[in-house]
């Protein structure tokens, strides 16, 4: 299938804008008079002036009024003299019977005359007055210039609407697959749109394929590297046998130690990529299935009851995600207090302890693997600082986050927010 370029739409709608602009303009220009009075001769005037009568070809742009007073004209416009004499001349009386007033003075006076303009003449029993038709700012010239550069305006605007949603749709299309994109499990990628976005959508296939086959083969390695140690790690178990007491108290610890980070490293590479399909499942039911098995052997965790919460997920794999926050709450916040509640197609599952809370500025550090929050590297106070990443990598193979905060009264605060 040949698909067209991006770039076709996007020529076709300006091309388009240009002829729909350029035909409203012509339409407009042909259909109406211009936005203001053409030039108007003195003989016109002159005549209106003479016989009292506005000449017919003259009745849109000139009055003729008959007054006792002599004021009149209009605050723009001026006297001329000049065009006082000109108009005289041409009715045959003396210049001072002529007064003009003029908004457009004129290098020559015999000149048509532009703009607005008051002319009287003194015929001994009062004044004989042509004057211009006054013309608003703002005419219906105007106004359907106006109305057909919002028409044009309107139209161009639909356009480029309905270009930039065909052009936009397969991009947003294309962003939702790449988000949904996890480890262990193949997310479609739309292939449609544009032939730059086609492309794209294929590199993004192509990059996904490498990423899961990368990932598929640092499983199997941790897995070998894991079971090759096991057998090594037996030996020297049995040979520690051997040792007196205090020696082989420290080396079978040691050992342990090994095998707790062994075992946690491939729960990080397992967790949230082993393709296991998703069931509905009660999440408050789970929540407070773990509490009352860590309850009963001795943890010192609470929680406190909620609404019915039902989720899709993994329940062996959020069962891991909690037990991990609340070992980590106890260990570094002496107890463990857990609760729920529901929001908007989401449910928000929260941890909280009574230790020293978390430095935001390196929350996002803390989630990365066999980075602790406890600095000392011991036995007895820190893990594997594997606990937060393997919490973050189920909680997104679930859809979800997980936020870290401080309690306003101290201690530290764990939110995980799933969808439902």
């Amino acid at each position: 299938m040949t698909r067209r370029s991006i770039t076709v739409p996007i020529v076709l709608l300006v091309i388009a804008a240009a002829l729909i602009a350029t035909t409203t303009q012509f339409t407009i220009m042909f259909n109406g008079p211009p936005p203001g009075p053409g030039p108007l001769p003195l003989a016109r005037v002159a005549e209106a002036l003479r016989t009292g009568i506005v000449p017919p070809t003259s009745r849109a742009r000139m009055t003729v009024t008959r007054t006792n007073e002599d004021k009149f004209g209009r605050q723009d416009e001026r006297p001329s003299p000049a065009r006082d004499a000109a108009i005289a001349r041409l009715m045959e009386v003396p210049a001072e019977r002529i007064h003009g007033l003029y908004q457009l003075p004129a290098r020559d006076p015999e000149q048509d005359m532009r703009g607005s303009f008051t002319v009287a003449m003194e015929d001994g029993n009062g004044w004989i007055v042509a004057s211009s038709v006054y013309r608003p700012t703002f005419t219906r010239w105007h106004l359907a210039r106006l109305l057909g550069m919002l028409g044009t305006l309107l139209v161009l605007s639909l356009l480029a609407w309905a270009v930039a949603r065909r052009i936009s749709r397969p991009i947003r299309d294309l962003a939702g697959a790449a988000t949904r994109v996890r480890l262990g499990a193949r997310q479609p990628i739309p292939q449609k749109g544009p032939r730059e976005v086609h492309e794209l959508a294929r590199a993004l296939d192509s990059m996904q394929e490498r990423i899961l086959l990368e990932a598929e083969n640092r499983s199997a390695m941790l897995g070998a590297i894991a079971h090759d140690l096991g057998t090594p790690l037996s030996r020297i178990a049995f040979w520690v046998e051997q040792l007196p007491d205090a020696a082989r108290l420290r080396a079978e610890a040691d050992i342990e130690e090994m095998r707790a980070m062994l075992k946690a490293a491939l729960a990080f590479t397992r967790d949230g990529r082993d393709g296991t399909p998703h069931a509905k499942l009660d999440l408050g039911s789970l929540i407070e299935s773990l509490v009352d098995d860590l309850a009963a052997a001795g943890k010192p965790v609470t929680v406190e009851p909620g609404p019915r919460a039902v989720v899709r997920g993994d329940s062996a794999a959020l069962r891991r995600l909690f037990a991990n926050l609340i070992e980590n709450a106890v260990r570094y916040g002496e107890r463990a207090r857990l609760r729920w509640s529901l929001g908007e197609a989401t449910v928000d599952a929260v941890v909280e302890d009574d230790g020293r809370g978390f430095d935001l500025a390196r929350a996002e550090a803390l989630f990365a693997p066999f980075v602790r929050g406890e600095a000392s590297r011991s036995r007895e106070t820190g893990g594997t600082g594997l606990g937060l990443a393997i919490v973050r990598s189920i909680a997104e193979a679930h859809g979800g986050t997980v936020t870290l905060e401080n309690r306003p009264g101290g201690g530290g605060r764990v939110r995980v927010r799933l969808p439902t």
